[in-house]
């Protein structure tokens, strides 16, 4: 492993390298074609309700919900638009409207948060879940410890609901009256629509689909990115540069065209954190040259295939 040092200095080569390939740039043309896409999927899947199945309905409502969780992460991290209050802004018909998710409270515990402690013990709340049954700090809770692949696993299946109950308490405790306000619209505008378009028992039939393809969804998603990672103290990650803990406390999945889409680009997690800004749509091209950087200095870079990883969170949780 490399002294904190020589990951600094090496950050800096790198940096310059994915810079000059132009993988760096914003791509407000693009970010803008993917914005008006969902909206006018999601505005024709509305109006035109009535003449579809329930369940092709759900299924398509999900995609559009899971897109628009990934765009939401893309405009806050200032992807497509350099200005961030006009990212804030733009976040809001995807994140508030259609998920009813504030995009505040994502900003807070994503943005500020995690990419800035990622991984620390003391700091970042994404590990310290399930009783901190994926740090070295694990608790002693002996109901946890009988059920713990139950809760774990179990609760991937309402990741959807918990984070809109978050949003709910942030904005609320924020008092950010003005978002709160948005995500209200998602009710009616949503569901009251679908309410008034195909009754009340297809719309329950929905949103059961889901709720129940979409948690998993994001659920899967997001537990590949650091769960059963390197963890540490806010005293070791004192000693170690922007490369060293954001390499270390990182996993990468296998896979091209196809995986990036399903993961929403998070599953080039090691290239997201060295470069948050750096547009989801050009993260595979900056893995190849981070995978060959790392290869060419001998950084160790944490890479599986999507399956491995879930063993290796399995594994990890059984240490609990």
């Amino acid at each position: 492993m490399y002294h904190s040092i020589a990951y600094k200095d090496l950050f800096s080569e790198l940096k310059e390298q994915v810079r000059e390939a132009g993988l760096l740039k914003r791509v407000p043309i693009r970010g803008s074609i993917e914005m008006i896409a969902i909206l006018v999927c999601l505005i024709g899947a509305l109006s035109t309700a009535p003449f579809w199945h329930p369940v092709l309905l759900a299924l398509f409502l999900t995609l559009l919900f899971t897109r628009s969780v990934f765009v939401s992460h893309d405009i806050l991290h200032t992807q497509y638009f350099k200005n961030k209050n006009l990212s804030k802004k733009l976040s809001y018909p995807f994140s508030s409207i259609i998920l009813s998710n504030s995009s505040s409270w994502w900003d807070y515990k994503h943005n500020v948060n995690h990419h800035t402690y990622c991984n620390i013990v003391e700091k970042d709340e994404d590990i310290r879940a399930l009783d901190g049954a994926f740090t070295p700090q694990k608790g002693n809770s002996p109901f946890i410890k009988k059920y713990k692949h139950i809760i774990f696993w179990g609760a991937m299946f309402f990741m959807f609901p918990a984070f809109i109950a978050q949003s709910y308490k942030f904005v609320i405790q924020r008092k950010l009256w003005g978002e709160l306000a948005l995500m209200m619209l998602h009710w009616p505008l949503i569901w009251g629509t679908l309410l008034f378009q195909v009754g009340i028992t297809n719309t329950l039939l929905i949103a059961v689909i889901m709720n129940f393809i979409l948690s998993p969804w994001l659920a899967f998603g997001f537990i590949t990115n650091h769960l059963g990672c390197e963890t540490f103290t806010e005293e070791q990650a004192k000693k170690f540069s922007w490369m060293e803990l954001q390499m270390r406390g990182s996993r990468s999945l296998k896979g091209g065209l196809l995986t990036h889409w399903f993961y929403g680009g998070l599953n080039t997690q090691i290239e997201h954190h060295l470069f948050p800004k750096a547009p989801r749509f050009n993260l595979l091209k900056v893995q190849k040259m981070t995978k060959e950087f790392a290869k060419k200095y001998d950084i160790p870079y944490f890479e599986t295939t999507p399956l491995m990883a879930y063993v290796q969170i399995n594994n990890a949780l059984k240490e609990y």
